[in-house]
């Protein structure tokens, strides 16, 4: 496996959310993702007009921060780590909406 890098774990979500169908989502939802740990930066998902964008950028107007680190952030898009278990083991936290954070993990499924 390659080195982990702030690019390569956005360019993994990014990929990851491609197909994902949310033409049926209201209105704009925003993620803004805090990697921390070896690798460390920040980026955000948004879901607008039906739409699902993996941008490299702080997000201001965000539904929730998700804060973990980038191998746990790549097992749980890859379905290889529970997000609630994460959360209650301290892996994943969420400052905000817990709901909206739990509504965007179901689109990985």
């Amino acid at each position: 496996m390659a080195a982990l890098t702030y690019e390569s774990i956005v360019e993994t979500v990014r990929k990851r959310f491609a197909d994902v169908d949310v033409s049926n989502v209201p209105g704009t939802v925003a993620y803004q993702f805090n990697i921390v740990g070896k690798v460390e930066g920040i980026f955000y998902v948004e879901i607008k007009d039906g739409q699902l964008h993996v941008e490299p950028y702080d997000y201001k107007d965000r539904n929730a921060v998700i804060t973990m680190n980038g191998t746990n952030l790549i097992k749980l898009i890859n379905g290889k780590l529970d997000p609630v278990l994460a959360f209650t083991t301290g892996k994943l936290k969420v400052d905000g909406d817990l709901g909206a954070a739990l509504e965007l993990i179901k689109y990985l499924k």
